[in-house]
């Protein structure tokens, strides 16, 4: 070891002699050829040196020897230690310079390791080396760097295993690289291409290495391989094959095939297919038939076939008589043929049965006779005519003619494909003509040829009150025989037998209308709506809401009365108008407001949402401010309800006070009713208490508030 000027020496000498000995010492080691010391300045002679570069861990890869460099500033000496024993400095490459931003002396020394030189270390110790900084001051040590042997063994401790999965199943493949130093990164490979988890989100790597796939894919089908690698080698596993498959699925059946036989007993069939989805890389099969039989039975079609030939007719002014004969047995069904041949024959007397003509006075005398029977003939007219009449003005005056019907049809159709014609109803008549043609149908799907002139009218409006008002029909003579004959009948027997709140009478094909007095209530009957040749006994009867129960469910509530008009059975050929007091606001908007009809068996079942109408059903609803018409292709029991859709719906309601017109005592009873503001139900209430006063306030509630009667009693 080079002597060192220690603390000791510092304090004894003078600066000169320092100087003296420092030049002295420079000189001698200057002409040593081993030695590793240098003179500093005087200006440096204080400082203690520090490391610019310090020795790092180093791998030897093979029999590469490594590198290790050491420099610092200022320093006079630097010598590696190794595993705690100085390194001999003629292992040691030293190299001086000096620093041009300091001045400072800076010296560099390298040395190299090489594999035996680490392999001799036995045991748990590893290979280590520092360096060591001397100065005129002091020493400084650097860091301790570590040098190891890399190494990459061959074989993986855990490799992945292949895999078969349903699609969508998530998949785990394992990966335990081999033992390395330094420790072996691992990647994946599918058929040799690299997966990037970054750039396919479906990928994750575990920090154990382990590869999984969140959710398999069709395309995920592959041999996948795991890569370790590090600065030694690279090693890969045995490919794992991952088969994702995929089960079959049952496609929805097909519409069933018409019938095999024409005529009898024959069979139908429907099928499915195993194609949602198709069943792939040994995924199963579907379970079950995939086609399906079903017996059926086809309608024989049944050729006409002619009745026997009537009598000859007696022999006839033009010397023939005719007979005729039916295609009735059987009459053609089912795309059966028609008769053939004639179905009228016709044959010349014989000159005996031919009745002869007269001639002379014989003429004379036939003439006079038809003369005196078409005088007969008109003057029996003009008096049937005279007592028409007679009758007609002494009919009530709540009866019509059908002049009053056709006095109000505007060129319209009844129910609009779209929202803006729903003004049709309140068009105001032109007064200014005194006819308009109609032409066109009540439906848009029906025959379109038909024509009828009217005259100008209010149609819809309200008529004057009276019991009954008729277009084109007749009153019975009796209303109670009426509902009684109507009460044995099955379609009537659930309508109560309230005279004064029905309405009844016969049509035909001229149509008319029927109204209940101050209810609100109507029903319209169209020209052409009852077929020609038919005559149908029609009645309109509001029901009480308490003898039905009406089914309402949530915030619904009864927004019009409940109507009954009949029979249901009538063919109608056109849609009639059945009119009703409502008591809502009007507003789709705020109301979802539904059509309500009873079934044959008393059930009631919705048939209309208002504002979704479809051209093909039989309803169409027009709701109006305080009325609602109703187009129908069928007679029946209706009611609308309502159910409110935010708290901005409102329905009207009605408080009626009911008291004694007399008091004989001082306790006096008050009856307060809440009822719907429609002319039917105020209407029932003030009948039934004809003989008591009645204070009528109205107003509207929102929200969907019960319509149910409240009665409170107070002395």
């Amino acid at each position: 070891m080079p002597l060192l000027p220690g603390p000791f020496v510092r304090r004894r000498f003078s600066a000169a002699l320092l100087a003296l000995w420092l030049m002295f010492a420079g000189f001698t080691c200057s002409g040593s050829e081993h030695t590793a010391t240098a003179t500093l300045p005087a200006a440096f002679s204080d400082l203690l040196p520090h490391f610019l570069v310090e020795p790092e861990d180093e791998y030897i890869v093979k029999n590469k020897p490594v590198t290790l460099t050491c420099r610092s500033t200022p320093a006079t000496q630097i010598y590696f230690k190794c595993i705690g024993e100085w390194v001999h400095q003629d292992d040691h490459l030293i190299e001086r310079t000096i620093d041009p931003a300091t001045a400072l002396p800076v010296m560099q020394v390298t040395i190299d390791i090489t594999r035996q030189q680490v392999e001799k270390i036995f045991g748990l110790d590893e290979y280590w080396c520092q360096c060591v900084a001397w100065s005129t001051t002091g020493t400084q040590k650097s860091q301790k760097a570590y040098i190891r042997i890399a190494y990459l063994r061959k074989n993986f401790e855990v490799e992945p295993q292949g895999k078969e999965v349903a699609l969508d199943q998530e998949v785990l493949l394992r990966c335990l690289p081999p033992e390395g130093v330094p420790q072996a990164e691992v990647e994946w490979q599918r058929n040799e291409d690299l997966i990037d988890p970054a750039s396919d989100p479906n990928f994750f790597i575990t920090a154990d290495h382990n590869l999984v796939i969140r959710k398999a894919r069709l395309a995920d089908t592959g041999n996948y391989t795991c890569v370790a690698k590090n600065i030694v080698a690279r090693r890969k596993s045995n490919s794992a094959t991952v088969l994702v498959y995929v089960n079959g699925g049952w496609s929805t059946w097909t519409t069933w095939s018409s019938c095999s036989a024409v005529c009898g007993r024959g069979w139908q069939k429907r099928s499915r297919s195993c194609t949602n989805p198709t069943p792939l890389n040994g995924g199963t099969s579907c379970e079950g038939q995939n086609v399906q039989k079903s017996a059926c039975v086809a309608t024989c079609p049944v050729d006409g076939g002619w009745s026997e030939w009537s009598k000859w007719s007696a022999c006839g002014a033009d010397c023939s008589m005719w007979r005729s004969r039916e295609c009735t047995q059987p009459s053609p069904g089912t795309g059966g043929k028609d008769c053939q041949g004639l179905d009228l024959q016709s044959l010349n007397c014989t000159s005996e049965q031919c009745p002869q003509t007269v001639s002379g006075a014989e003429d004379v005398a036939l003439y006079v006779g038809m003369v005196a029977v078409a005088l007969c003939l008109t003057l029996l007219l003009i008096v049937v005519v005279m007592v028409y009449r007679r009758k007609k003005e002494g009919l009530d005056a709540d009866v019509a003619d059908s002049s009053i019907l056709t006095t109000g049809f505007q060129p319209m159709g009844i129910k609009p494909s779209k929202p803006e014609n729903s003004h049709l109803l309140t068009i105001q008549p032109d007064l200014t003509t005194t006819t308009t043609s109609y032409q066109g149908t009540l439906r848009s799907r029906h025959d379109a040829t038909g024509k009828f002139s009217m005259t100008n009218g209010p149609l819809l409006d309200p008529l004057p009150n009276g019991s009954h008002t008729l277009h084109n029909g007749k009153l019975n003579a009796d209303p109670a025989e009426f509902v009684s004959r109507l009460s044995s009948q099955s379609y009537f027997k659930t309508l109560p037998r309230d005279v004064a709140n029905t309405s009844y009478g016969t049509f035909n094909f001229l149509g008319g209308r029927l109204t209940i007095p101050s209810t609100g209530i109507s029903l319209l009957i169209p020209p052409e709506a009852i077929p020609r040749g038919k005559i149908y006994e029609i009645y309109l009867t509001v029901q009480r809401k308490e003898d039905l129960r009406l089914p309402l469910a949530g915030c619904q509530t009864l927004l019009s009365p409940v109507v009954s008009c009949g029979p249901p059975g009538v063919l109608l050929s056109r849609p009639v108008i059945l009119s009703m007091d409502h008591c809502s606001d009007a507003c789709l908007d705020n109301w979802a407001v539904r059509l309500k009809k009873q079934n044959y068996e008393g059930a009631w079942e919705d048939v209309l949402l208002m504002g979704e109408e479809l051209v093909a059903e039989p309803y169409y609803c027009q709701l109006e401010a305080e009325t609602c018409r109703l187009f129908s292709e069928q007679l029946g029991t209706f009611a609308v309800v309502g159910e409110s859709l935010h708290m901005g719906a409102a329905k009207r309601l009605r408080l009626v006070l009911f008291s004694d017109a007399y008091c004989s005592t001082l306790e006096y009873n008050i009856r307060v009713y809440c009822m719907d503001d429609t002319q039917d139900v105020f209407k029932v209430n003030c009948d039934e208490c004809s003989a008591a006063h009645c204070f009528v306030l109205s107003g509207s509630f929102s929200g969907s508030e019960s319509a149910q009667i409240k009665q409170f009693h107070s002395d």
